[in-house]
């Protein structure tokens, strides 16, 4: 494992049975956010496939918990991603003699944690604001 993957888990699903774009809603409402954040945003929702998303995000907390032992507290979703898996045809039939295609898709989800120190990123911030004044010497321009 590389340094840069050190502190990242994941999770996935292969056949969830929703449309993509079902479960893209559900998605983009915890994409960036705390893990804890993300598991009351979830079960909040209304929509269906929140229950099944929750579970493979449960599933990638404890990834990286027991895998990676990463801080559960410092935990954010850095990525959550959808994609198209099988579909199942079906057909029915219509008005005079003809059929009608009937598509039900199904999805795959991925779900990818990482631990976020704070203490890093503040400390980074001031050293670039540093090197600004440094390079600027006081000037505007």
């Amino acid at each position: 494992m590389s340094e840069k993957n050190k502190n990242i888990a994941s999770a996935k699903a292969k056949s969830l049975k929703t449309s993509i774009t079902k479960v893209n809603l559900v998605l983009k409402m915890i994409r960036g956010k705390k893990a804890e954040t993300a598991l009351n945003i979830l079960s909040f929702s209304k929509k269906r496939i929140s229950i099944e998303v929750t579970k493979i995000l449960k599933s990638a907390i404890a990834n990286a918990e027991n895998n990676h032992q990463l801080d559960i507290d410092k935990l954010f979703v850095k990525e959550a991603t959808v994609g198209k898996s099988m579909v199942l045809k079906r057909f029915r039939p219509r008005a005079r003699g003809r059929s009608g295609k009937i598509l039900k898709p199904f999805s795959k989800v991925k779900i990818l944690v990482h631990e976020k120190e704070k203490a890093k990123e503040i400390k980074s911030t001031k050293e670039k604001n540093k090197s600004l004044e440094e390079k600027n010497n006081g000037t505007k321009n």
